[in-house]
């Protein structure tokens, strides 16, 4: 299934605790339509000692966010992303709806 973001594209959240931030995608789940962003939806999770955290106690991670709260930004503007066939090499491309501009 397409998505409209990927991993590194800077995103507006649109709902929640953290709605108004803009921030980067470190990971997207494409079969569970989650994605994580940096910085938004931060828990806190015990862990016990182990070899790669040797003392244990309890870390702060990003938690995934459902993709429908995800808005993608463009030239620092929010924008609807379409698809269409690029001229030149006709491959799908993303395009932002507000500019018509194709997305890298």
């Amino acid at each position: 299934m397409k998505l409209h973001v990927k991993k590194g594209d800077m995103v507006k959240v649109l709902a929640g605790d953290y709605k108004g931030t803009v921030a980067k995608i470190l990971a997207v789940y494409p079969e569970k339509n989650r994605a994580i962003v940096e910085g938004v939806n931060v828990i806190k999770k015990h862990t016990k000692p182990n070899a790669k955290n040797t003392q244990g106690g309890i870390i702060e991670k990003e938690a995934p966010i459902h993709i429908s709260n995800l808005m993608l930004v463009e030239n620092k503007v929010a924008t609807r992303i379409g698809r269409r066939i690029d001229e030149k090499t006709g491959k799908l491309v993303r395009y932002s709806k507000k500019s018509g501009e194709v997305i890298k």
